[in-house]
């Protein structure tokens, strides 16, 4: 046998040393832990490299070392990224062009997974699902859809496109790196990888359409019209130029925002009730609208549509520095008893009622006229201060901000869209690397107003952050205690002399170690011992390759084993096992696919 396959013959577990047994415990245990108990992953896999840095296994630079990771810090970057999408109202536009409004959770699924797969192969990965998460998330509302049905399909289609090309993803370019320095071989070309890759993205995608029922939990529910007894009544207008002028309820979008109502519409001296989705707007339309908080809030930021009371243009502070707020009025509050227009609510608290909620009653009338009582609650309008000035105050029982509520700047929704298209192409023409990219994107965001830098650093889920560094440490305990060659050494001695068996080995101990270090560790751990085994048995290495490639970007059944995977774990609600039950069945089916493929395509 070669150098590193002698290397790793005589590396038997055995020989592991007690920090490689250790690592190896400390890492089945958070997996555990993760899987049974109902603790934070993030509290589970700092005390797991805390348990290795406080017992030597790990130096405090080798520990830390996640923590400045360009993964890591690429995905903290990208999620400014997407606040300036957000804000700008850029995503409600990427989700309406290439997602629409099917009928149906298997047309929905279709719809979010075709797009992601052909656009995975030449972009990468995480900021394609950075930008999508919160279009999903927003398009679960809209169909009541449980996200946790369409976060995963989410993830594993781009990782599924990005295993088609040579470009899909960085791991293919390390292992064609290492391709071309330690052999004679030119490397593979950019479609290479698609006689494999594309059967695998097939096979997978049936699998979601099939078997979505049974495999796809429902963890968090989708959104009914039960689950907020608040319950508003709201004015908006139709602006003078709107886009919504002209065009029918169902076509502006309104028939589709979950638990709201359009009650009626008064077009200058007429009032229309009974609304059909064919009813055509026009400008000046006031229209009246009954429903939940979180709808009122999309409808507050649907490009056209204005509150109809002007009071919000008297307010001091500029529209796209403001927020939503809810208040329960109290018993001492002074205006009880009075209207809103008379107790001159604007003035008194520098804040504008938009809607008023009394135990789900329609209020009739206008706004300003009225009358509050004691434990209205009030939607407002006002700048984010407001929250700070009035949560001691005896006039509100309770104050609290609404999530996601920043007024739009629907004017920067081009920039916003330039700087999303001059990322990708920066980073997928190798101009610069992904961080660089998402770097320049990011502050971009922030420089040309599509949101400001609170914004941006309000969006990032330091909670994926810590769970990304910590498991980077952890997989880089395997690699310097040596458990990771020692295993995947004494796993692929197991091969004998048939090249289908050691190619199937070399698969499945790509696959395993990919699901818990690295997929560019993983890869780089396998592919010397993977060569020696193709030389010694006198087969092409590439086969070999290609199953590296695959296997190392098919990471599908831990939560931690794909950063995608990572980036949908909590917008999805999922538990650690969810990935087990819906991965492991992808991780077999890949895996015999890619067995019975490649040698086919590059013979041994």
């Amino acid at each position: 046998m070669g150098g590193a396959l002698s290397l790793g013959l005589v590396s038997l577990p055995g020989q592991l040393t007690w920090a490689g047994w250790f690592t190896i415990a400390v890492i089945l245990l958070a997996f555990l832990l993760n899987a049974l108990t109902p603790l934070p992953a993030e509290a589970i896999f700092l005390a797991a490299l805390a348990t290795l840095l406080l017992t030597g296994v790990l130096d405090a630079t080798t520990a830390l070392a996640g923590f400045g990771n360009p993964g890591m810090i690429t995905v903290g970057v990208l999620y400014v990224v997407v606040a300036g999408l957000q804000q700008t109202g850029g995503l409600d536009i990427i989700s309406r062009s290439l997602l629409g409004l099917p009928k149906g959770q298997t047309a929905a699924l279709l719809r979010l997974v075709l797009p992601v797969l052909g656009m995975s192969a030449f972009l990468n990965n995480t900021p394609l699902v950075a930008m999508f998460i919160p279009v999903v998330s927003d398009w679960c509302r809209k169909l009541r859809i449980s996200p946790s049905k369409l976060m995963i399909p989410l993830s594993y289609a781009a990782i599924m496109g990005g295993m088609c090309t040579l470009i899909g993803t960085s791991t293919n370019l390390v292992v064609n790196g290492l391709l071309v320095a330690e052999t004679d071989y030119p490397g593979l070309k950019l479609f290479d990888l698609v006689p494999v890759g594309v059967p695998c993205a097939i096979a997978g995608t049936l699998m979601l359409v099939l078997a979505q029922r049974w495999l796809l939990p429902v963890r968090k529910p989708a959104i009914t019209d039960a689950d907020d007894p608040r319950e508003y009544t709201v004015e908006m207008v139709v602006e003078d130029h709107s886009p919504l002028a002209g065009k029918t309820v169902e076509q502006a979008g309104l028939r589709h925002l979950p638990g709201l109502y359009l009650t009626e519409i008064q077009r200058q001296e007429r009032l229309l009730t009974a609304i059909g989705p064919q009813e055509t707007l026009q400008e000046q339309d006031q229209l009246v609208f009954v429903g939940m908080v979180d709808s009122i809030v999309d409808l507050n930021q649907i490009r056209g549509l204005q509150p109809a009371t002007d009071q919000v243009f008297k307010l001091d502070t500029p529209r796209t520095e403001r927020t939503l707020i809810e208040a329960v009025v109290s018993n001492t509050c002074p205006l009880v008893g009075i209207t809103i227009r008379q107790g001159k609510f604007r003035s008194r608290y520098g804040a504008v009622v938009l809607a008023v909620g009394r135990n789900g009653e329609r209020l009739p009338g206008k706004i300003g006229d009225i009358r509050l009582q004691t434990g209205d609650t009030l939607l407002l309008e006002t700048n984010h201060s407001f929250l700070e000035e009035r949560r001691a105050s005896r006039d509100f029982y309770l104050v609290s901000e609404v999530p996601n509520s920043d007024p739009l700047r629907h004017d920067r929704a081009p920039v916003a869209l330039a700087i999303l298209v001059l990322m990708v192409a920066l980073a997928t023409s190798g101009w610069m690397d992904m961080l660089n990219a998402a770097t320049l994107a990011a502050l971009l965001m922030v420089i040309l107003g599509c949101c400001s830098f609170q914004q941006g650093f309000r969006t990032v889920d330091w909670s994926v952050l810590l769970v990304v560094a910590a498991a980077l440490g952890l997989g880089k305990a395997l690699e310097v205690t040596g458990a990771a060659a020692v295993l995947a050494g004494g796993m692929l001695s197991l091969g004998g002399d048939n090249p289908w068996i050691a190619l199937a080995i070399v698969y499945g101990v790509t696959t395993v170690l990919t699901e818990v270090i690295t997929n560019n560790a993983a890869a780089a751990v396998v592919f010397p011992i993977a060569l020696s085994l193709a030389q010694n048995l006198g087969v092409s290495f590439i086969p070999f390759v290609v199953s590296i490639m695959i296997a190392a970007s098919a990471s599908f059944s831990t939560p931690i084993g794909y950063q995608t995977n990572l980036m949908v774990y909590g917008p999805g609600g999922y538990k650690f096992t969810d990935f087990l039950r819906v991965g492991i069945p992808f991780n077999l089916a890949f895996w015999l696919l890619t067995v019975l493929i490649a040698p086919r395509v590059y013979p041994f």
